[in-house]
């Protein structure tokens, strides 16, 4: 919802700022009334294609961050928990 709301505002500020040019009336202009409708819709239009795209690439993403993170910890040379440390062997001399 944040997020929602987050993109609702910053496409009302944008359109806002693009289409009004004087605050001398109440009521909206015929032509900051069409501007503002157009750029909505091509913004609305562009965050679709945004989280199609987003949601299409979503599950290759997460493979790719759960096979890093399997594979991290074999890279860093995280102990076998089968063997014991080296540090086992001398602390009890």
């Amino acid at each position: 919802l944040r997020d929602f709301l987050l993109v609702y505002n910053r496409m009302t500020e944008l359109c806002f700022r693009h289409c009004v040019y004087s605050l001398n009336y109440r009521l909206l202009t015929g032509s900051e009334e069409s501007c503002l409708d157009s750029c909505a819709a091509r913004l609305v239009r562009a965050n679709h294609r945004l989280m199609s795209a987003y949601v299409g690439l979503m599950p290759a993403l997460l493979q790719r961050r759960a096979a890093e993170q399997v594979s991290l910890p074999a890279e860093q040379g995280a102990p076998d928990p089968a063997r014991p440390s080296p540090e086992a062997h001398g602390a009890g001399s």
